[in-house]
C-alpha cells in the first residue's frame, strides 16, 4: 500500500471508510493501537442497540490507554478540537511571536484540516464576546492591535478545509496578504469574525483564484458594506453565510440577491437592522431566495 496516497486520499475524503479500514491495516502494522479504534468505530456504526455498549466500553478503554500517545508532533501550546480515528483533524493555537512556527508544526499532521489560530486558543466559539469592547477598546483605529498577517506568506495551507481566524485584527491590508497567501483550493470554510477587514478586504478575498470553492463564510462585524456585498459574488458555491452586524442596507440587501449563489444557500445569518425595513421587504418576496429562508423574512 502506498501510504502517502491513502493520506492524502483520506485528507480529501474523510468519509471515505474502506480507505480508512486499509490504512488500519498498515497502522496494526506499525504496532499502532487507532488501526484497533478504526475497526471498533466502524463496527460500532453497525452494532445492534443491545450490543452497542460492550463496544462502547472497549473503544472508551482502548482510547484511555493510548491517548496520551497520539500526539502526532503537535505544539505544546496546540489544543485539539476533535479527533478522527484517534487522529487530530481541527486544532486551536494562539496567537504569539512565534505563531508561524507553531502552525507550520500543526500542518505537518496527517489528518488536520481544521486550523484556528486566536488570540487564545484555549477560548471557546461561544464564550461571550463584548461588542463595546470591540468597537471602542485596544484596537478599534486602524492599525492599533493588529496582527502581522505575513506570517501567513508562504506558509503551505494546501491541506485545509477550515480556517477560522476570528477576533484577529486583520484589517483590510491584513486581509490582502492573506488572499495572497492562502494558495489552496481545497478551501472550503472561512471564518473571519470581527476581523475588521472592511469592503476592501472582503474585495481582496473575492478576487483570489482560489477561494472560489469557498461554502461557508463567517463575516459577522467586518464593517463591510453594500459594496462589500457585491464582492461576494465571487464566492459562487456559498450556502452559508454571515453577514450579522454589518451595515448593508436595502443596497446590500439587492446585491446579495443578484449573487449566483443565493439560490443554494442553507443558512443566512443577518438581521433585520442591518438591511433595515426596506431591505427586509426585498428578502421577504425574493424568489431566489429559498422558501425556508424567505419564509423568516416575511416574519420579520
Amino acid at each position: 500500500m502506498q501510504v502517502t496516497a491513502v493520506e492524502d486520499a483520506l485528507r480529501a475524503h474523510p468519509d471515505d471508510l474502506a480507505s480508512w479500514w486499509a490504512y488500519s491495516d498498515w497502522l496494526l502494522e506499525q504496532g499502532d493501537a487507532r488501526g484497533t479504534l478504526i475497526r471498533l468505530e466502524q463496527r460500532l456504526a453497525h452494532t445492534r442497540p443491545a450490543d452497542r455498549p460492550a463496544v462502547e466500553r472497549e473503544i472508551a478503554d482502548l482510547v484511555a490507554e493510548h491517548e496520551d500517545g497520539w500526539g502526532d508532533g503537535l505544539p505544546a501550546t496546540a489544543r485539539v478540537l476533535a479527533r478522527r480515528y484517534g487522529f487530530a483533524a481541527e486544532v486551536a493555537v494562539p496567537w504569539s511571536d512565534d505563531v508561524r512556527e507553531v502552525v507550520e508544526q500543526v500542518l505537518r499532521g496527517r489528518f488536520v484540516t481544521t486550523l484556528r489560530i486566536a488570540l487564545d486558543a484555549e477560548t471557546d466559539e461561544d464564550d461571550d464576546w463584548d461588542e463595546d469592547e470591540w468597537e471602542n477598546g485596544p484596537g478599534a483605529e486602524a492599525g492599533s492591535g493588529r496582527v502581522d498577517t505575513q506570517v501567513f506568506d508562504g506558509l503551505d495551507v494546501g491541506r485545509l478545509v477550515r480556517l477560522d481566524l476570528s477576533y484577529l485584527d486583520l484589517g483590510s491590508d491584513g486581509a490582502e496578504i492573506l488572499a495572497a497567501s492562502l494558495r489552496t483550493d481545497r478551501l472550503r470554510a472561512l471564518e473571519l469574525r470581527y476581523c475588521r477587514i472592511g469592503d476592501a478586504g472582503l474585495a481582496a478575498l473575492a478576487a483570489s483564484p482560489y477561494l472560489g470553492g469557498l461554502r461557508h463564510l463567517h463575516l459577522q462585524r467586518n464593517r463591510v458594506t453594500a459594496e462589500g456585498v457585491r464582492s461576494l459574488h465571487g464566492f459562487p458555491e456559498l450556502t452559508e453565510l454571515d453577514l450579522r452586524y454589518n451595515d448593508i442596507g436595502e443596497a446590500g440587501a439587492e446585491a446579495l440577491l443578484a449573487a449566483p449563489f443565493v439560490g443554494s444557500l442553507t443558512r443566512l445569518w443577518l438581521y433585520d437592522s442591518d438591511v433595515g425595513q426596506d431591505g427586509v421587504r426585498k428578502l421577504a418576496h425574493a424568489a431566489n431566495l429559498p422558501s425556508e429562508l424567505r419564509g423568516l423574512w416575511r416574519c420579520m
